[in-house]
């Protein structure tokens, strides 16, 4: 298999449930990548202030210091880190201060081991993006990514648009236009946006799933900007 590297960092798991902790070490380990693990927010902002790290799978319900606290801290201290968040509860409030703070991935409970080494190798993979040679429509989205990641909206609206004039008739990139603008906080242009999503493609749930959450009442779940692809073999 294939190994990968995160700047030579190594990925920090933090979750407070021990099985969730083993089953992202096996899978993370079978990548080739180093890794230490965290039983809760203290003691990953304890490890993050020791050794330097290249990617967090951060869960966002723990007791004590949440998740969202330790995403706080860590885009104050290291912004340079990469950041995956764990989450089974997630609601649109803690989905869009997570994307303000540069969190763009979301792994929902229950994963399986294909699942997490496919966002990580997702996650190493679009750092190594050179922004002048990508031309591409699905590079375009991911060079948005990571300017979100970097707390660059702006360049992320950039590429997006660059995506859109690549092949308009492809659902991500309104998806994704949606997304931003909902963490800028105009819902209604949002929903606009995820409209036209789903007027390009009927059948594209992320757009759908995106919609349902703006206007229903509670507005539960996460802000999501991929549909699910093809097991990582």
């Amino acid at each position: 298999m294939e190994e990968y590297k995160m700047n030579g960092k190594p990925v920090l798991i933090v979750d407070d449930e021990k099985n969730i902790r083993l089953t992202l070490s096996l899978a993370i380990e079978t990548m080739g990548l180093e890794m230490d693990t965290a039983m809760n927010g203290e003691e990953a902002l304890a490890k993050i202030s020791q050794k330097e790290f290249g990617l967090i799978l951060l869960d966002l319900k723990m007791p004590g210091m949440d998740g969202m606290e330790v995403l706080q801290k860590v885009s104050e201290i290291r912004p340079d880190i990469r950041v995956i968040i764990i989450t089974a509860h997630g609601t649109i409030e803690s989905a869009v201060d997570a994307m303000k703070l540069g969190a763009v991935d979301f792994l929902q409970k229950p994963f399986s081991p294909d699942e997490i080494r496919k966002l990580v190798s997702k996650v190493i993979d679009r750092d190594k993006l050179d922004e002048k040679k990508a031309t591409d429509y699905d590079s375009c989205i991911e060079l948005a990514k990571r300017c979100i990641q970097d707390r660059h909206s702006g360049a992320a609206m950039e590429h997006i648009h660059k995506a859109i004039a690549i092949n308009p008739s492809r659902p991500e990139a309104f998806n994704f236009l949606g997304a931003i603008t909902e963490i800028r906080g105009d819902r209604l242009e949002a929903q606009k946006h995820y409209r036209a999503a789903i007027s390009l493609d009927p059948t594209y749930d992320p757009a759908q799933k995106n919609l349902e959450r703006t206007t229903s009442f509670e507005r539960s779940g996460t802000i999501i900007l991929d549909a699910p692809k093809e097991k990582v073999k």
